[in-house]
């Protein structure tokens, strides 16, 4: 239906078609009433005359004067041989004149069925309107008959109280059904209302105006179901909007990350290319300057090799780590075997390894290989940056029944407070020269970072009390 066409408000086509209903239904109902208590009436002033008919008849056999009976005021009565031939009549002098009645619609209802009644007809001999009832004897016709005066017309009409009756209780069912419908109505606009608010996406308050009634009910919860459903619609949007700002974000980490990565390969690729090309385009070169330039090649190949090895691991971490493979690890095993292979670098700056965990056992349920990732970076971090004649101390300073808690400390140089909260950031360097000098990847800690999540464990790193850098973590058991 368009906005503005006209249309009947749905409560007043109910209410009127209901009405015409109910009005037609009282109507043949007051017609048929009418009809049949007419008939009723009829049928009980025939019956009268019939046995008015029957009086004289019996008066006429046993032989009584007929005179008392024949001139009772207002009857009129006719006597009639069968053939219908009139042989007396109350209100004619003589019946030589009177011609044969047989054609009469009482006198033919008589002779066939033994009586008969016409309501109103207008009498040839007198000129007047009666009411005939006739008898058909064995050997006569009587006929009685009044005149059709206004007293007799009222008395055989229907009583119509009944009709006034209907339609004061139809007048006063229809004000109670129009006052139905305008709830109804009021009702239904207020569903409208709420149609019209929830075409325009709003959240809509629970009216005060709603009925006390079912409608009001199914209206309060359509209402209710409509603003959960709007609730969620904003949910999901924001949500939506959340994920769209997260993907916008993390294409541009995977932007920088692989300019990064492009930056940090060109480094040791164009160090090896420059090497390389100088031995071949210079076939004189002294012994001395070829191992020295093939010896620079392989650290920086080795320095490559690193990064990608890094890069692989630190993939695999983001976008399989379903695929990651778990075991039962010795965590304390694995800490002493990390010592023992960084232990010629420890020795060479000379450094002292304080473990606190080698008297314990550590048992983790997780990926071995990044668990060693995870102390071997950090050993590797400290050896590269911390400084010569220093003290490394590992300590599991407490656990419960689900996790580790690993405190992992140096008394080096230490890093500046603004540094401390990026550190874990991928290729970010505290001393880009420095870094670059000592062959460092600048994924060290963001492998670590990745490995203690891996096992649902977190990593802080803050300034040691007594100097240098301390990283607190956590890994699960199971």
């Amino acid at each position: 239906m368009g906005k503005n066409k006209p249309y009947i408000r749905f409560h007043l086509r109910i209410f009127w078609s209901v009405t015409a209903f109910f009005v037609l239904l009282t109507m043949t109902f007051m017609l048929f009433q009418y009809s049949r208590e007419k008939q009723y009436k009829i049928e009980l002033l025939n019956i009268r005359l019939i046995e008015r008919n029957n009086t004289i008849y019996r008066a006429m056999r046993d032989g009584y004067s007929l005179d008392p009976i024949v001139n009772e005021t207002p009857y009129r009565t006719t006597i009639l041989d069968l053939s219908g031939n009139v042989r007396f009549d109350s209100e004619a002098k003589t019946t030589n004149n009177l011609e044969n009645h047989s054609n009469r619609k009482e006198i033919q209802t008589a002779l066939k069925d033994g009586t008969g009644y016409d309501v109103r007809r207008k009498s040839q001999t007198t000129g007047e309107i009666y009411f005939y009832s006739a008898n058909r004897y064995e050997d006569c016709i009587i006929r009685s008959a009044l005149p059709y005066s206004s007293y007799l017309k009222i008395s055989l009409d229907a009583d119509l109280q009944f009709i006034q009756i209907a339609i004061v209780l139809l007048v006063v069912l229809g004000i109670v059904f129009y006052t139905v419908m305008k709830h109804l109505g009021e009702s239904i606009a207020r569903l409208n209302e709420f149609a019209l608010k929830a075409e325009q996406d709003e959240i809509i308050e629970y009216p005060s105006r709603l009925p006390n009634n079912e409608l009001g009910d199914i209206s309060h919860h359509i209402i209710k179901i409509y603003n959960r459903l709007m609730n969620m619609k904003k949910d999901l949007l924001k949500e939506k909007q959340q994920v769209i700002a997260q993907e916008e974000e993390k294409n541009a980490i995977k932007q920088q990350l692989t300019q990064n990565i492009a930056h940090e390969l060109k480094t040791p690729v164009s160090s090896i290319q420059g090497y390389l090309e100088t031995i071949i385009n210079n076939k004189d070169l002294s012994r001395e300057i070829l191992d020295d330039f093939i010896q620079k090649s392989y650290v920086q190949s080795a320095r490559l090799a690193a990064l990608l090895h890094d890069i692989a691991k630190l993939t695999r971490i983001d976008e399989a780590p379903h695929l990651i493979q778990k075991e039962h690890v010795d965590i304390s095993e694995l800490i002493k075997q990390v010592i023992s292979d960084v232990s010629l670098q420890l020795n060479e700056k000379n450094i002292t390894i304080v473990n606190k965990t080698a008297n314990s056992v550590l048992g983790c349920y997780g990926n071995l290989s990044l668990l060693y990732s995870i102390f071997r970076n950090l050993f590797d971090n400290s050896i590269a940056y911390a400084g010569c004649d220093i003290r490394i101390e590992i300590e599991l300073y407490r656990e419960n029944e689900q996790m580790y808690y690993f405190s992992y400390s140096d008394t080096g140089v230490g890093i500046d407070e603004k540094h401390l909260t990026r550190i874990f950031e991928r290729f970010y360097r505290v001393d880009k020269g420095r870094s670059r000098k000592v062959g460092g990847t600048g994924l060290g800690l963001a492998v670590v970072k990745h490995a203690v999540l891996f096992h649902n464990g977190e990593i802080t790193a803050k300034s040691g009390d007594e100097g240098g850098l301390t990283f607190l973590f956590s890994i699960k058991k199971n």
